[in-house]
């Protein structure tokens, strides 16, 4: 630090007084006069200077810790380096600068001078505010961080934006403002309690105001007019249009269909739209962007005839089928069911891909409707065509099983094409409860060809058929009257199920159970229990055998009292031949008198 303070005495004697007493030149006393009053002036330029004073000064020199500054002080002052940093780090400082300092305070015996730089920014600040503000003038600040209630903005001192002055209309993130500027009007400020309270609002309110009375009167119907996306909804965006808000529905966005605005659209694009209807009273503009081009079905059914070869672009895929763009605004449905003669496709999205290139066949058009309906399996010769020739009804076939479901397997004929076997097909007398008690997946199975469907595309096949239907020599295996004797397999509160043979069940019924009334037979019977029954009745077409327990007790009683009628009359019989004998006997030999 340079120090300027040296007393008269000091000054004097820095003067070579050898230099007056050269060439013979007097020495004049009001030379000195003049001195002290330099001195004087000096010193009263120097006590002018009060301690909170926002002053001008220059930068004398820069170091590593502090900037020293000219002010026109005794000395030179010192203000920390960081005082000049921005917000990289940066010094900005330079030998020369004009900077407006603060005088902090000073030290008198030491010659030390403190100053402040950002303080007199800030002194300064404040002064700007008040002029503003009574001026109803602007003021420039950038949003640095997000507060409670609002946004703080950085005008030389923080101040306070609420939300509600954000914009025209509320701010849901105001995050992504932090960091820029713009332009505020000052609401209220207290700079006792360093309070200042902002306003963007108001200046886009004043400025909204301005252009809206400019576009009004330049409004009209079927105008073309340039706006930019403000708001995005599910019916549609809100253009503004210079002051005023115009309404570009769904309906009339595109030719074609459009799921969601936000498909189009972004906030802030800039657009042209055509004003289709204009309500001057209301302030209503209704605007439409489909109507600056021709509508592009009023000649589809002239460009895409049925069996047309078609090529688009997939621009949407839902669980039955691709919308597939032809054209601009038009559209064609490949259903799932029209993407492959042979494979079950689940869901468009196994075959095709949002923007996928796709070529199709026209199979329908509906200019009114602006439906138009498409296939790719017709591109290619349809299989079934020639399946019934390949594989007539009775052919066996061999294939292995791809897939079990509850109601039967799945076997693979040829390439795409599955044949059903039901699991009512898959045995003669089993009771199969699901396909997978019998069958694995991939394994070897042989079948019979049932039946084909070429319009349901459907191809029948048949397990059991391979061998006969045992049903059919039923009533040779068990006629009418004979006894049967097997297992209860299931008791039912009508009757007894027994097992005559494996797959093949005849019922007992509850009023064959006995000749005595039962109600039901559960608790009587269990199965496993061994009966024996008298078939009854046979129906091999509906797969019924009838069996009796009681008709087998009554025959059986039947036949007992025969044996014991039987076994009566030849007891009779011998006790007479007894008699007889014994009577002859007596004659033949009389008995000795006891005299």
């Amino acid at each position: 630090m340079v120090d300027k303070e040296k007393t008269k005495q000091e000054m004097t004697e820095d003067l070579d007084m050898d230099t007056f007493m050269e060439d013979d030149v007097d020495f004049d006393p009001d030379m000195m006069e003049d001195m002290d009053t330099m001195q004087d002036l000096y010193d009263q330029s120097f006590r002018n200077i009060q301690e909170g004073e926002v002053i001008r000064g220059h930068i004398v020199q820069v170091s590593d810790d502090f900037v020293m500054v000219d002010i026109g002080y005794k000395s030179e002052g010192q203000i920390p380096i960081y005082e000049f940093k921005d917000e990289t780090g940066v010094i900005q400082a330079a030998i020369g600068d004009e900077v407006d300092v603060l005088l902090e305070f000073h030290d008198d015996e030491d010659g030390s001078i403190h100053l402040s730089k950002e303080k007199a920014a800030k002194i300064k600040v404040w002064d700007d505010i008040s002029r503003i503000y009574n001026e109803d003038g602007i003021i420039e600040g950038k949003v640095v961080s997000k507060v409670k209630g609002g946004l703080a903005v950085d005008i030389g001192v923080q101040a306070f934006l609420p939300g509600s002055q954000v914009d025209l209309r509320p701010v849901r993130n105001l995050e992504y403002l932090i960091g820029q500027s713009f332009p505020f009007k000052v609401l209220k400020y207290n700079k006792k309690r360093r309070n200042v309270v902002l306003s963007r609002r108001a200046l886009l309110e004043k400025e909204r105001e301005e252009m809206k009375s400019q576009t009004l009167a330049n409004l009209e119907d079927s105008k073309v007019v340039e706006g930019i996306v403000k708001n995005i909804t599910d019916y549609g965006v809100f253009v503004d249009l210079g002051g005023i808000d115009g309404l570009l529905h769904i309906t009339d966005m595109s030719w074609g269909r459009v799921g969601h605005p936000s498909e189009m659209f972004q906030i802030g694009d800039k657009i042209n739209v055509m004003v289709l209807s204009f309500d001057r009273e209301h302030e209503r503009v209704s605007l439409g962007l489909k109507q600056l081009i021709a509508d592009p079905w009023t000649k589809a059914q002239e460009k895409y005839p049925i069996g047309t070869q078609v090529k688009g672009k997939v621009v949407s895929l839902t669980d039955y089928g691709a919308f597939v763009e032809i054209e601009e605004g038009v559209e064609g449905l490949i259903h799932v069911s029209e993407m492959s003669w042979t494979k079950k496709v689940r869901h468009p999205s196994k075959v095709l891909s949002v923007g996928d290139e796709v070529e199709a066949v026209v199979l329908s058009i509906n200019p009114e409707n602006k439906r138009i309906s498409l296939g790719m399996k017709q591109l290619e010769p349809n299989p079934w065509d020639v399946i019934a020739q390949k594989y007539p009804v009775g052919t066996t076939i061999a294939g292995k099983i791809k897939n079990i479901t509850d109601f039967g397997v799945f076997i693979g004929i040829d390439e795409g094409i599955d044949g059903l076997v039901h699991i009512s097909d898959i045995s003669w007398t089993k009771r199969v409860k699901h396909p997978s008690e019998v069958f694995k997946k991939n394994q070897e199975v042989q079948a019979i060809v049932l039946n084909i469907d070429k319009e349901n595309e459907r191809f029948s096949l048949g397990i059991k058929q391979l061998e006969p239907d045992p049903w059919e020599s039923i009533p040779d295996r068990y006629p009418l009257g004979s006894i049967i004797a097997g297992p209860i397999t299931n008791v039912t509160d009508f009757g007894l199920f027994v097992e005559l043979e494996e797959g093949i069940e005849g019922l007992v019924h509850v009023s064959e159970i006995s000749k005595e009334k039962i109600k039901s037979p559960v608790g009587q019977y269990k199965p496993g229990d061994r009966i024996t029954a008298k078939v009854i009745n046979i129906s091999p077409k509906d797969r019924k055998i009838g069996l009796s327990i009681k008709k087998v007790e009554e025959q059986e009683e039947r036949t007992n009292y025969d044996d014991y009628l039987h076994s009566s009359k030849a007891a009779t019989s011998n006790l007479g031949e007894l008699l007889k004998e014994e009577m002859e006997a007596k004659a033949n030999n009389p008995a000795p008198d006891k005299d």
